[in-house]
Protein backbone atom coordinates (compact mmCIF):
# COMPACT_ATOMS: atom_id res chain seq x y z
CA UNK A 1 0.00 0.00 0.00
CA UNK A 2 1.32 3.08 -1.21
CA UNK A 3 1.21 6.14 0.78
CA UNK A 4 3.22 9.01 -1.46
CA UNK A 5 1.95 12.51 -1.83
CA UNK A 6 -1.00 12.03 -3.97
CA UNK A 7 -0.93 13.88 -7.40
CA UNK A 8 -3.04 16.80 -9.09
CA UNK A 9 -5.63 13.74 -10.68
CA UNK A 10 -6.19 12.52 -7.57
CA UNK A 11 -6.92 15.24 -5.39
CA UNK A 12 -9.09 16.53 -8.13
CA UNK A 13 -11.07 13.88 -8.10
CA UNK A 14 -11.32 13.09 -4.60
CA UNK A 15 -12.40 16.71 -4.27
CA UNK A 16 -14.87 15.87 -7.17
CA UNK A 17 -16.38 12.99 -5.19
CA UNK A 18 -16.72 15.24 -1.68
CA UNK A 19 -19.13 17.61 -3.78
CA UNK A 20 -20.88 15.10 -5.17
CA UNK A 21 -21.48 13.81 -1.70
CA UNK A 22 -22.08 17.36 -0.57
CA UNK A 23 -24.93 17.58 -3.07
CA UNK A 24 -26.19 14.20 -2.19
CA UNK A 25 -27.01 15.46 1.14
CA UNK A 26 -28.74 18.55 -0.17
CA UNK A 27 -30.88 16.08 -2.27
CA UNK A 28 -31.70 13.84 0.42
CA UNK A 29 -33.29 16.68 2.52
CA UNK A 30 -36.24 16.67 0.43
CA UNK A 31 -38.64 13.40 -0.59
CA UNK A 32 -39.02 15.43 -4.27
CA UNK A 33 -35.02 15.67 -4.76
CA UNK A 34 -34.00 12.34 -2.32
CA UNK A 35 -33.56 9.94 -5.59
CA UNK A 36 -31.14 12.92 -7.66
CA UNK A 37 -29.49 13.12 -3.92
CA UNK A 38 -29.31 9.41 -4.16
CA UNK A 39 -27.59 9.26 -7.42
CA UNK A 40 -24.85 12.03 -6.65
CA UNK A 41 -24.36 9.76 -3.93
CA UNK A 42 -23.40 6.81 -5.85
CA UNK A 43 -21.51 8.87 -8.22
CA UNK A 44 -19.50 9.98 -5.70
CA UNK A 45 -18.47 7.04 -3.96
CA UNK A 46 -17.81 5.25 -7.40
CA UNK A 47 -15.39 8.12 -8.45
CA UNK A 48 -14.08 7.77 -4.76
CA UNK A 49 -13.49 4.08 -4.69
CA UNK A 50 -11.92 3.69 -8.36
CA UNK A 51 -9.65 6.39 -7.50
CA UNK A 52 -8.42 4.35 -4.08
CA UNK A 53 -7.99 1.00 -6.15
CA UNK A 54 -6.23 2.52 -8.91
CA UNK A 55 -3.95 4.77 -6.45
CA UNK A 56 -3.45 2.07 -3.79
CA UNK A 57 -2.31 -1.54 -4.22
CA UNK A 58 -4.86 -2.65 -1.88
CA UNK A 59 -5.46 -6.74 -3.42
CA UNK A 60 -5.68 -8.03 -6.74
CA UNK A 61 -8.22 -7.69 -9.39
CA UNK A 62 -9.87 -10.64 -9.03
CA UNK A 63 -10.04 -10.05 -5.24
CA UNK A 64 -11.45 -6.67 -5.35
CA UNK A 65 -14.22 -8.10 -8.16
CA UNK A 66 -14.54 -10.76 -5.79
CA UNK A 67 -14.93 -8.42 -2.75
CA UNK A 68 -17.49 -6.26 -4.65
CA UNK A 69 -20.04 -9.19 -5.63
CA UNK A 70 -20.40 -10.57 -2.47
CA UNK A 71 -20.76 -7.11 -0.73
CA UNK A 72 -22.68 -5.58 -3.40
CA UNK A 73 -24.77 -9.21 -3.69
CA UNK A 74 -25.72 -8.70 0.15
CA UNK A 75 -26.86 -5.16 -0.30
CA UNK A 76 -29.03 -5.79 -3.25
CA UNK A 77 -31.04 -8.63 -1.83
CA UNK A 78 -31.33 -7.15 1.07
CA UNK A 79 -32.43 -3.93 -0.43
CA UNK A 80 -35.00 -5.84 -2.30
CA UNK A 81 -36.41 -8.05 0.41
CA UNK A 82 -36.49 -5.43 3.02
CA UNK A 83 -39.64 -4.20 4.12
CA UNK A 84 -40.06 -0.58 4.24
CA UNK A 85 -41.49 -0.65 7.86
CA UNK A 86 -37.91 -2.39 8.74
CA UNK A 87 -35.89 0.94 7.68
CA UNK A 88 -35.16 1.58 10.77
CA UNK A 89 -33.21 -1.32 12.16
CA UNK A 90 -31.78 -1.95 8.84
CA UNK A 91 -30.36 1.54 8.85
CA UNK A 92 -28.63 0.50 12.52
CA UNK A 93 -27.59 -2.46 10.95
CA UNK A 94 -25.49 -0.11 8.67
CA UNK A 95 -24.48 1.63 10.84
CA UNK A 96 -23.38 -1.54 12.67
CA UNK A 97 -21.54 -2.47 9.49
CA UNK A 98 -19.61 1.00 9.14
CA UNK A 99 -18.22 0.51 12.86
CA UNK A 100 -16.95 -2.89 12.82
CA UNK A 101 -14.86 -1.74 9.91
CA UNK A 102 -13.64 0.84 11.18
CA UNK A 103 -12.45 -1.11 13.93
CA UNK A 104 -11.01 -3.88 11.57
CA UNK A 105 -9.30 -1.35 9.35
CA UNK A 106 -7.05 0.30 12.72
CA UNK A 107 -7.05 -3.46 14.20
CA UNK A 108 -4.82 -4.26 11.03
CA UNK A 109 -3.07 -0.31 11.35
CA UNK A 110 -1.91 -1.59 14.64
CA UNK A 111 -0.80 -5.14 13.79
CA UNK A 112 0.72 -3.93 10.50
CA UNK A 113 1.77 -0.52 10.63
CA UNK A 114 4.37 -0.89 7.79
CA UNK A 115 1.52 -1.42 5.06
CA UNK A 116 -0.26 2.10 6.50
CA UNK A 117 3.14 4.46 6.41
CA UNK A 118 2.39 4.92 10.11
CA UNK A 119 6.11 4.27 11.41
CA UNK A 120 8.55 6.85 12.36
CA UNK A 121 12.04 6.74 12.13
CA UNK A 122 12.80 5.13 15.82
CA UNK A 123 10.41 2.20 14.22
CA UNK A 124 7.74 2.64 16.63
CA UNK A 125 3.95 3.74 15.13
CA UNK A 126 3.72 7.63 15.39
CA UNK A 127 2.40 9.08 18.09
CA UNK A 128 -0.30 11.41 16.19
CA UNK A 129 -1.38 8.17 14.20
CA UNK A 130 -1.89 6.08 17.55
CA UNK A 131 -4.19 8.59 18.39
CA UNK A 132 -6.01 8.55 14.79
CA UNK A 133 -6.31 4.57 15.83
CA UNK A 134 -7.16 5.17 19.18
CA UNK A 135 -10.23 7.45 18.45
CA UNK A 136 -11.01 5.45 15.12
CA UNK A 137 -11.37 2.24 16.57
CA UNK A 138 -12.96 3.77 19.97
CA UNK A 139 -15.53 5.51 18.42
CA UNK A 140 -15.72 2.52 15.53
CA UNK A 141 -16.23 -0.13 18.74
CA UNK A 142 -18.73 1.92 20.29
CA UNK A 143 -21.34 2.28 17.00
CA UNK A 144 -20.74 -1.01 16.50
CA UNK A 145 -22.16 -2.71 19.87
CA UNK A 146 -24.25 0.73 20.61
CA UNK A 147 -26.05 -0.07 16.72
CA UNK A 148 -26.31 -3.34 17.47
CA UNK A 149 -28.64 -3.06 20.59
CA UNK A 150 -30.68 -0.27 18.72
CA UNK A 151 -31.35 -3.32 16.37
CA UNK A 152 -32.32 -5.29 18.39
CA UNK A 153 -34.75 -3.00 20.07
CA UNK A 154 -35.86 -1.99 16.40
CA UNK A 155 -36.83 -5.18 15.56
CA UNK A 156 -38.48 -6.26 18.53
CA UNK A 157 -35.66 -9.04 19.59
CA UNK A 158 -35.34 -6.74 22.54
CA UNK A 159 -37.34 -4.91 25.09
CA UNK A 160 -37.51 -1.50 23.47
CA UNK A 161 -37.64 0.23 27.29
CA UNK A 162 -35.56 1.54 29.01
CA UNK A 163 -33.30 -1.23 30.68
CA UNK A 164 -31.71 0.72 33.95
CA UNK A 165 -28.65 -0.67 35.99
CA UNK A 166 -27.74 0.53 39.20
CA UNK A 167 -25.22 3.26 39.67
CA UNK A 168 -24.94 3.49 35.12
CA UNK A 169 -24.35 6.85 35.21
CA UNK A 170 -20.78 6.87 37.20
CA UNK A 171 -19.93 3.14 35.19
CA UNK A 172 -20.34 5.20 31.86
CA UNK A 173 -18.76 8.10 32.77
CA UNK A 174 -16.13 6.10 34.48
CA UNK A 175 -15.74 3.79 31.47
CA UNK A 176 -15.78 7.03 28.91
CA UNK A 177 -13.00 8.62 30.88
CA UNK A 178 -11.01 5.09 30.90
CA UNK A 179 -10.78 5.18 27.55
CA UNK A 180 -10.44 8.53 26.96
CA UNK A 181 -6.91 8.13 29.48
CA UNK A 182 -5.98 5.39 27.60
CA UNK A 183 -6.04 6.55 24.56
CA UNK A 184 -3.65 9.34 25.83
CA UNK A 185 -1.37 7.14 27.45
CA UNK A 186 -0.91 4.80 24.12
CA UNK A 187 0.48 7.89 22.65
CA UNK A 188 3.60 6.94 24.85
CA UNK A 189 3.43 3.54 25.13
CA UNK A 190 2.05 1.42 22.23
CA UNK A 191 2.18 -2.10 24.11
CA UNK A 192 -0.99 -4.24 22.20
CA UNK A 193 -2.85 -4.48 25.92
CA UNK A 194 -3.81 -1.19 25.34
CA UNK A 195 -5.18 -1.37 22.32
CA UNK A 196 -6.67 -4.40 23.02
CA UNK A 197 -7.94 -3.19 26.36
CA UNK A 198 -9.34 0.21 24.41
CA UNK A 199 -11.42 -2.00 22.17
CA UNK A 200 -12.68 -4.16 24.85
CA UNK A 201 -14.04 -0.66 26.95
CA UNK A 202 -15.56 0.72 23.83
CA UNK A 203 -17.44 -1.95 22.73
CA UNK A 204 -18.40 -2.39 26.63
CA UNK A 205 -19.90 1.18 26.48
CA UNK A 206 -21.27 1.12 23.35
CA UNK A 207 -23.90 -1.36 24.97
CA UNK A 208 -24.47 0.20 28.08
CA UNK A 209 -25.10 3.58 26.46
CA UNK A 210 -27.69 2.45 24.74
CA UNK A 211 -29.72 -0.32 26.63
CA UNK A 212 -31.24 2.42 28.92
CA UNK A 213 -32.37 4.59 25.94
CA UNK A 214 -35.91 3.65 25.57
CA UNK A 215 -38.24 3.88 22.39
CA UNK A 216 -39.47 7.66 22.40
CA UNK A 217 -35.44 8.34 22.05
CA UNK A 218 -34.44 5.98 18.86
CA UNK A 219 -35.19 8.63 16.09
CA UNK A 220 -32.11 10.51 17.82
CA UNK A 221 -30.32 7.57 18.81
CA UNK A 222 -30.35 6.38 15.05
CA UNK A 223 -29.25 10.22 14.03
CA UNK A 224 -26.29 9.36 16.96
CA UNK A 225 -24.85 6.60 15.42
CA UNK A 226 -24.96 7.87 12.24
CA UNK A 227 -23.10 10.46 13.33
CA UNK A 228 -20.80 8.42 15.24
CA UNK A 229 -20.23 6.08 12.28
CA UNK A 230 -19.22 9.24 10.10
CA UNK A 231 -16.30 10.21 12.93
CA UNK A 232 -14.64 6.32 13.03
CA UNK A 233 -14.38 6.37 9.28
CA UNK A 234 -12.94 10.12 9.31
CA UNK A 235 -10.45 9.06 12.03
CA UNK A 236 -9.58 6.10 9.61
CA UNK A 237 -9.48 8.26 6.76
CA UNK A 238 -6.09 9.58 8.37
CA UNK A 239 -4.76 6.45 9.35
CA UNK A 240 -5.49 5.42 5.39
CA UNK A 241 -4.29 8.18 4.35
CA UNK A 242 -7.72 8.63 1.97
CA UNK A 243 -8.79 12.22 1.50
CA UNK A 244 -12.18 10.84 0.50
CA UNK A 245 -12.91 8.97 3.57
CA UNK A 246 -12.22 11.95 5.50
CA UNK A 247 -14.15 14.15 3.67
CA UNK A 248 -16.82 11.83 3.53
CA UNK A 249 -16.80 11.18 6.99
CA UNK A 250 -16.75 14.63 8.08
CA UNK A 251 -20.02 15.00 6.08
CA UNK A 252 -21.65 12.22 7.56
CA UNK A 253 -20.46 12.56 11.33
CA UNK A 254 -21.28 17.00 10.97
CA UNK A 255 -24.85 16.06 9.53
CA UNK A 256 -25.49 13.22 11.65
CA UNK A 257 -25.02 15.66 14.56
CA UNK A 258 -27.12 18.42 13.55
CA UNK A 259 -29.69 15.92 12.94
CA UNK A 260 -29.43 14.72 16.19
CA UNK A 261 -29.86 18.17 17.53
CA UNK A 262 -32.66 19.07 15.59
CA UNK A 263 -34.41 15.99 16.83
CA UNK A 264 -33.49 16.66 20.52
CA UNK A 265 -34.90 20.20 20.19
CA UNK A 266 -37.90 18.81 18.45
CA UNK A 267 -38.66 16.60 21.59
CA UNK A 268 -37.44 19.40 23.92
CA UNK A 269 -34.40 16.87 25.51
CA UNK A 270 -30.87 17.39 25.28
CA UNK A 271 -28.43 15.87 23.84
CA UNK A 272 -26.92 14.96 27.14
CA UNK A 273 -29.79 13.97 28.97
CA UNK A 274 -30.79 11.24 26.14
CA UNK A 275 -27.32 9.72 26.23
CA UNK A 276 -28.50 9.35 30.54
CA UNK A 277 -31.09 7.53 29.06
CA UNK A 278 -34.26 6.52 30.28
CA UNK A 279 -36.82 8.54 29.45
CA UNK A 280 -40.46 7.66 30.24
CA UNK A 281 -38.85 5.69 32.63
CA UNK A 282 -40.88 6.93 35.69
CA UNK A 283 -43.35 7.27 34.27
CA UNK A 284 -43.25 3.30 32.64
CA UNK A 285 -42.73 2.17 35.94
CA UNK A 286 -46.14 3.63 37.45
CA UNK A 287 -48.13 2.35 34.33
CA UNK A 288 -49.89 -0.53 36.22
CA UNK A 289 -51.36 1.50 38.19
CA UNK A 290 -55.16 2.41 38.38
CA UNK A 291 -55.66 5.25 36.02
CA UNK A 292 -58.99 7.52 36.41
CA UNK A 293 -61.78 6.82 34.58
CA UNK A 294 -62.88 9.00 32.09
CA UNK A 295 -65.56 9.22 29.49
CA UNK A 296 -64.73 9.19 25.79
CA UNK A 297 -66.69 8.44 22.47
CA UNK A 298 -65.97 5.62 20.28
CA UNK A 299 -66.71 5.95 16.67
CA UNK A 300 -66.64 3.33 14.03
CA UNK A 301 -65.84 3.23 10.44
CA UNK A 302 -68.72 4.55 8.99
CA UNK A 303 -68.64 7.51 10.88
CA UNK A 304 -65.24 8.16 10.08
CA UNK A 305 -66.32 7.99 6.68
CA UNK A 306 -69.15 10.32 6.85
CA UNK A 307 -67.86 12.76 8.60
CA UNK A 308 -64.70 13.07 6.34
CA UNK A 309 -67.17 13.16 3.41
CA UNK A 310 -68.67 16.17 4.81
CA UNK A 311 -65.54 17.63 5.49
CA UNK A 312 -64.16 20.50 3.27
CA UNK A 313 -60.25 19.91 4.80
CA UNK A 314 -58.94 16.37 6.51
CA UNK A 315 -55.52 16.48 7.93
CA UNK A 316 -53.76 12.96 8.62
CA UNK A 317 -51.40 12.58 11.32
CA UNK A 318 -49.48 9.62 10.85
CA UNK A 319 -47.21 7.57 13.72
CA UNK A 320 -45.33 4.61 14.49
CA UNK A 321 -48.81 2.94 14.78
CA UNK A 322 -49.49 3.24 11.32
CA UNK A 323 -45.96 1.86 10.64
CA UNK A 324 -46.45 -1.17 12.93
CA UNK A 325 -49.82 -1.89 10.82
CA UNK A 326 -48.16 -1.05 7.41
CA UNK A 327 -51.16 0.99 6.76
CA UNK A 328 -49.90 3.48 4.09
CA UNK A 329 -50.46 1.98 1.79
CA UNK A 330 -54.40 1.74 2.19
CA UNK A 331 -54.11 5.50 3.92
CA UNK A 332 -53.41 6.67 0.82
CA UNK A 333 -56.20 4.77 -1.24
CA UNK A 334 -58.66 6.44 1.43
CA UNK A 335 -57.10 9.81 0.88
CA UNK A 336 -57.54 9.42 -2.98
CA UNK A 337 -61.51 8.40 -2.66
CA UNK A 338 -61.87 12.00 -0.49
CA UNK A 339 -60.13 13.66 -3.12
CA UNK A 340 -62.29 12.19 -5.60
CA UNK A 341 -65.25 13.57 -3.53
CA UNK A 342 -63.71 17.00 -3.40
CA UNK A 343 -62.27 16.94 0.36
CA UNK A 344 -58.77 18.53 0.74
CA UNK A 345 -56.41 15.83 2.26
CA UNK A 346 -52.66 16.81 3.51
CA UNK A 347 -50.43 15.28 5.88
CA UNK A 348 -48.78 16.33 8.89
CA UNK A 349 -45.37 15.33 9.61
CA UNK A 350 -43.64 15.47 13.30
CA UNK A 351 -40.01 15.50 13.50
CA UNK A 352 -39.60 12.35 15.49
CA UNK A 353 -42.80 10.31 14.56
CA UNK A 354 -41.66 6.71 14.17
CA UNK A 355 -38.00 5.05 14.96
CA UNK A 356 -35.96 7.20 12.44
CA UNK A 357 -35.71 10.42 11.07
CA UNK A 358 -37.82 10.92 8.23
CA UNK A 359 -39.84 7.71 9.08
CA UNK A 360 -42.90 8.85 8.01
CA UNK A 361 -42.13 10.59 4.99
CA UNK A 362 -40.19 7.19 3.75
CA UNK A 363 -43.58 5.09 4.27
CA UNK A 364 -45.63 7.62 2.59
CA UNK A 365 -42.96 7.95 -0.15
CA UNK A 366 -43.38 3.93 -0.74
CA UNK A 367 -47.05 4.64 -0.88
CA UNK A 368 -46.97 6.62 -3.61
CA UNK A 369 -48.54 10.17 -1.53
CA UNK A 370 -47.75 13.04 -3.36
CA UNK A 371 -45.21 14.66 -2.05
CA UNK A 372 -46.76 18.16 -2.71
CA UNK A 373 -49.43 17.04 0.36
CA UNK A 374 -46.63 15.89 2.38
CA UNK A 375 -45.95 18.74 5.54
CA UNK A 376 -43.57 19.66 8.19
CA UNK A 377 -45.05 20.31 11.70
CA UNK A 378 -43.91 24.64 11.68
CA UNK A 379 -45.66 24.15 7.84
CA UNK A 380 -49.12 22.85 8.65
CA UNK A 381 -49.70 23.42 12.56
CA UNK A 382 -51.67 26.76 12.01
CA UNK A 383 -53.75 25.14 9.35
CA UNK A 384 -55.40 22.59 12.48
CA UNK A 385 -57.69 25.69 13.57
CA UNK A 386 -59.06 25.54 10.19
CA UNK A 387 -59.62 21.98 9.84
CA UNK A 388 -62.80 19.93 9.57
CA UNK A 389 -61.11 16.70 10.47
CA UNK A 390 -57.74 15.78 12.17
CA UNK A 391 -57.55 11.97 11.35
CA UNK A 392 -54.52 10.60 13.56
CA UNK A 393 -53.34 7.09 12.80
CA UNK A 394 -50.88 5.37 15.26
CA UNK A 395 -49.59 8.91 16.54
CA UNK A 396 -50.20 9.19 20.42
CA UNK A 397 -47.19 11.97 22.59
CA UNK A 398 -46.75 14.01 18.93
CA UNK A 399 -50.21 15.57 19.37
CA UNK A 400 -50.51 15.46 23.11
CA UNK A 401 -51.51 18.78 24.67
CA UNK A 402 -49.79 18.34 27.76
CA UNK A 403 -46.68 19.32 26.04
CA UNK A 404 -48.24 22.70 26.14
CA UNK A 405 -49.84 22.72 29.18
CA UNK A 406 -48.65 20.21 31.77
CA UNK A 407 -44.99 21.72 33.46
CA UNK A 408 -44.78 17.99 35.58
CA UNK A 409 -45.21 16.17 32.05
CA UNK A 410 -41.85 13.98 30.72
CA UNK A 411 -43.35 15.64 27.33
CA UNK A 412 -43.64 19.08 28.39
CA UNK A 413 -42.25 21.86 25.72
CA UNK A 414 -41.75 19.26 23.13
CA UNK A 415 -43.48 20.90 19.83
CA UNK A 416 -46.55 19.29 18.98
CA UNK A 417 -49.73 19.21 16.77
CA UNK A 418 -52.62 21.48 17.56
CA UNK A 419 -54.95 18.71 16.85
CA UNK A 420 -57.44 19.58 19.64
CA UNK A 421 -58.55 22.76 17.36
CA UNK A 422 -59.68 20.72 14.30
CA UNK A 423 -63.29 20.59 14.46
CA UNK A 424 -63.62 16.76 14.49
CA UNK A 425 -60.69 14.51 15.51
CA UNK A 426 -60.71 11.06 14.91
CA UNK A 427 -58.29 9.27 16.75
CA UNK A 428 -56.77 5.40 15.19
CA UNK A 429 -55.36 3.35 17.66
CA UNK A 430 -55.84 -0.64 19.11
CA UNK A 431 -57.04 0.10 22.40
CA UNK A 432 -57.79 2.77 25.24
CA UNK A 433 -55.25 0.72 27.46
CA UNK A 434 -51.69 1.95 25.27
CA UNK A 435 -50.07 4.82 26.26
CA UNK A 436 -47.29 6.55 23.61
CA UNK A 437 -43.64 6.01 23.96
CA UNK A 438 -43.04 8.81 27.10
CA UNK A 439 -46.00 6.74 29.36
CA UNK A 440 -48.25 9.64 29.77
CA UNK A 441 -52.30 9.56 28.87
CA UNK A 442 -53.31 12.09 26.35
CA UNK A 443 -56.00 14.46 26.73
CA UNK A 444 -57.43 14.46 22.78
CA UNK A 445 -58.76 11.12 23.84
CA UNK A 446 -61.50 12.38 26.27
CA UNK A 447 -62.16 15.46 24.12
CA UNK A 448 -65.72 16.61 23.14
CA UNK A 449 -65.09 16.12 19.63
CA UNK A 450 -62.80 13.29 19.45
CA UNK A 451 -63.82 9.88 18.89
CA UNK A 452 -61.82 6.72 18.76
CA UNK A 453 -61.54 4.37 16.23
CA UNK A 454 -60.41 1.40 18.72
CA UNK A 455 -58.55 -1.30 15.85
CA UNK A 456 -55.52 -2.43 13.97
CA UNK A 457 -54.84 0.63 11.58
CA UNK A 458 -55.09 -0.69 8.43
CA UNK A 459 -58.04 -2.61 9.77
CA UNK A 460 -59.61 0.46 10.02
CA UNK A 461 -58.79 2.32 6.93
CA UNK A 462 -59.71 -0.93 4.86
CA UNK A 463 -62.93 -0.60 6.12
CA UNK A 464 -63.27 3.54 6.03
CA UNK A 465 -62.64 3.06 2.57
CA UNK A 466 -65.34 0.51 2.03
CA UNK A 467 -67.52 2.88 3.92
CA UNK A 468 -66.43 5.61 1.90
CA UNK A 469 -67.51 3.50 -1.35
CA UNK A 470 -70.74 3.10 -0.60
Amino acid sequence: MEHTAPSAWVMLAYLISGVFFILALRGLSSPATSQSGNRFGMAGMLIAVVTTLITHDVASLPEIIGAIAIGGGIGWVTARKIAMTDMPQLVAAFHSLVGMAAVLVAAAAFLNPGAFGILGADGLINPVSRVEMGLGIAIGAITFSGSVIAFLKLAGKMSGAPILLPLRHVINLGTLAAILGLIGYFTVDQSPWIFWTITALAFLIGFLLIIPIGGADMPVVVSMLNSYSGWAAAAMGFTLHNTAMIITGALVGSSGAILSYIMCKAMNRSFISVIAGGFGAEAAASSGEAKEQRPWKRGSAEDAAYMMQQAESVIIVPGYGMAVAQAQHILREMADVLKKQGVSVKYAIHPVAGRMPGHMNVLLAEASVPYDEVFELEDINSEFAQADVAFIIGANDVVNPAAKTDKSSPIYGMPVFDVDKAKTVFFVKRSMGGVGYAGVDNDVFYMDQTMMLLADAKKMCEDIVKALQH
